[in-house]
């Protein structure tokens, strides 16, 4: 049954259009989510369906009685009721009716010696229980708790005034009050921004439960393959809708693209050939030929032009290193942090090596950020040790954006970093973040969350580290952008340590996962979904048991082997070049060592022949290990290419 029904609807603000002929249609029950670049009309067109704006034309049609529901980025509790008690309000009905049972078992318990006003005095009483039944009557408190819990309100949060939340707390109570109102239609505006991962996952589980349709608008693909079942893309003023989750739309709308693209050059072959022919009727100029060349210009007309596709602008960047680091690259040995009497994280281990690709994640306010200030010096440790390898140049992208000067303009925040740069050559870099013209000039305190992204990116592409942390660096960034930094990241052969709450990109970019609780820090091999596994191996207490009998060098070699199979393509073949440069080198070490131990002089020395005896040893373990991971390198290269 279809639910909601958008049809040919435009919307302008003053001389901006936002949207034109826009159509889409939602069956009950389906789970939509909606993309687009910002500022493609998303959130307008959910506030056209919830009936806070009106269409310019065209309409917008619910089924009759669809109650809609919707959260906005902009919190709206002002109220002095605690938060238990704002979400309490939202089942004042359900307490009402149970109010009036209680009231009605009473007169019925009065009304024993008349049995006519007993009787339907029952049968009222009857029929009002169906419908507190119906509505929740005996689960409303543990729903609440349960929303609660899920969402991530600590106890002495629900008895705190709703009005004195953070703004992020008063998105997620919003969030909460309108899961447990229940709407036909829930309208969602980017859900997922105030919550950390356990509160995303809840409400995952949630919305693929919920009874009722939803309209998703999120830059959290990993949610959006997890919840939706369709999507709608709000793109150069129209809407296209596809069957799937974001994956399947994505793989759809590159392939619709081609398709249109095709339909368009061969009409344009074919227009161009009509021309042709009616452009050499002309040159006859009999009046048979007019004749013919009028009659294939009025064909030519009736053709129902397919326009030309169009893709969003989208950014276009890469990461270089100036100079390779040595292989270790960053050591951080029990390190301890805290503010006042409440200790962030204490005997944190971290060594990261040449290629490695960390993800850290963990719950809000355990210290992830804090992590990366204290590597970039930016704060000091209580304890412990940060020491960096050879070579390393540490490059740091702030989600705040701190390092940037408000009163400057754009093109001044880049070039005063780097000014041997030519003005030409600074604008090409800009107009790669899609800063052209005269938006060059436009002053950094103007600007959106995204844009001063944009600029931070730049600026970064620009550096040439060699080691780079990121605070949550897909913030703020639509969804072409987002994929077109994991691209860069993927061929980036430096290193890379990184904060984020998004899935999905630490699917595409890490080769290890790095868990941050407030009992400590745990390493795992592999990308999130394998931390999942992991983690769901390890509650089942199957993590070291699935291979019984192998000894600790075994499950060390699995090991490598596992993280060799998530490294990217570029990186795997680098360090088998050097792999296969070092064996030479080790193999005439050890025949110079040879041909000293071979020399019958050097045994009148007995602690030098016993020095050369030792290192001869030593590089001849260094060089079976090398032949053992030139093997391995060389499975795993194989493996790409299958």
């Amino acid at each position: 049954m279809i639910l909601l029904t958008v049809n040919h609807v435009s919307k302008a603000f003053v001389t901006r259009s936002v949207l034109e002929d826009a159509s889409l249609v939602l069956q009950t029950g389906q789970r939509m989510g909606v993309v687009g670049v910002n500022g493609s009309g998303k959130s307008t067109l959910f506030r056209m369906i919830a009936g806070e704006l009106e269409p310019d034309a065209g309409s917008i049609t619910l089924l009759k009685g669809a109650r809609v529901g919707m959260l906005t980025q902009q919190a709206d509790i002002t109220s002095e009721y605690t938060v238990q008690e704002e979400l309490e309000r939202v089942f004042e009905p359900v307490r009402r009716m149970e109010a009036r049972l209680r009231e009605m078992e009473e007169q019925m318990a009065a009304l024993h010696h008349d049995a006519e006003a007993f009787a339907q005095l029952s049968r009222d009483y009857s029929r009002l229980m169906d419908r507190f039944e119906d509505a929740g009557g005996y689960e409303w408190p543990s729903r609440i708790q349960g929303v609660l819990a899920g969402l991530g309100f600590a106890d002495d949060k629900r008895s705190q005034k709703a009005a004195l939340l953070s703004g992020g707390e008063k998105t997620r109570l919003c969030l909460a009050r309108l899961l447990l109102t229940q709407p036909e239609l829930l309208m969602l505006d980017e859900p997922t921004n105030h919550l950390d991962l356990a509160s995303t996952q809840w409400l995952e589980d949630t919305l693929r439960k919920y009874r009722g349709s939803v309209m998703v608008i999120s830059h959290d693909r990993y949610f959006m393959n997890s919840v939706c079942d369709c999507m709608a893309e709000v793109c150069m003023r129209r809407i296209d809708q596809y069957e799937g989750n974001y994956d399947q739309f994505a793989q759809k709308r590159q392939a619709n693209l081609e398709r249109r693209l095709k339909e368009y050059k061969m009409q344009q072959a074919e227009i161009a050939r009509q021309q042709a022919i009616i452009a050499r009727y002309r040159m006859y100029n009999t009046e048979r030929s007019i004749r013919a060349a009028e009659s294939r210009e009025k064909q030519l007309d009736k053709i129902e032009r397919v326009e030309k596709p169009v893709s969003e602008q989208k950014v276009r960047f890469s990461f270089g290193a100036r100079r390779r680091s040595g292989d270790d690259v960053l050591m951080v040995k029990n390190l301890e942090k805290s503010f006042g009497s409440r200790t962030l994280f204490s005997g944190l281990n971290l060594h990261l090596r040449a290629g490695d690709r960390v993800a850290v994640i963990g719950q809000n306010g355990v210290g992830k950020s804090t992590l990366l200030n204290l590597i970039c010096g930016l704060q000091k440790p209580d304890s412990g040790q940060i020491l960096f390898g050879s070579n390393v140049d540490v490059g740091y992208y702030d989600q705040q954006q701190s390092s940037l000067h408000p009163e400057k303009d754009i093109m001044s925040e880049v070039w005063d970093d780097f000014p041997w740069m030519e003005p030409g050559d600074v604008r090409a870099v800009l107009a790669l973040f899609l800063f052209t013209g005269e938006e060059v000039f436009k002053r950094i305190s103007t600007l959106s969350g995204g844009e001063r992204g944009r600029v931070a990116l730049a600026k970064l592409m620009l550096k040439k580290d060699n080691l780079l942390l990121l605070d949550e660096p897909t913030n703020h960034l639509d969804m072409d952008s987002r994929e077109v930094l994991e691209d860069a990241l993927n061929d980036y052969e430096g290193t890379l340590l990184t904060v984020s709450h998004d899935r999905y990109f630490i699917n595409r970019v890490a080769n290890r996962v790095l868990e941050m609780t407030p009992q400590g820090a745990k390493d795992y091999l592999g990308n999130y979904d394998d931390y999942l596994e992991k983690k769901r191996q390890e509650e089942m207490g199957l993590l070291e048991e699935a291979a019984p009998g192998m000894t600790r060098t075994q499950m060390d070699k699995e090991k490598r082997k596992q993280r060799l199979k998530n490294e990217n393509k570029k990186q795997l073949l680098q360090r088998l070049k050097d792999t296969e440069a070092a064996i030479p080198a080790a193999e005439e070490a050890i025949a110079r060592l040879e041909a000293q131990m071979g020399d019958p002089e050097i045994y009148k020395d007995g602690q030098k022949a016993a020095q050369v005896a030792r290192e001869h040893e030593q590089m001849q373990q260094k060089l079976d290990a090398l032949y053992e991971e030139w093997e391995e390198l060389t499975n795993a290269a194989e493996s790409f290419e299958s």
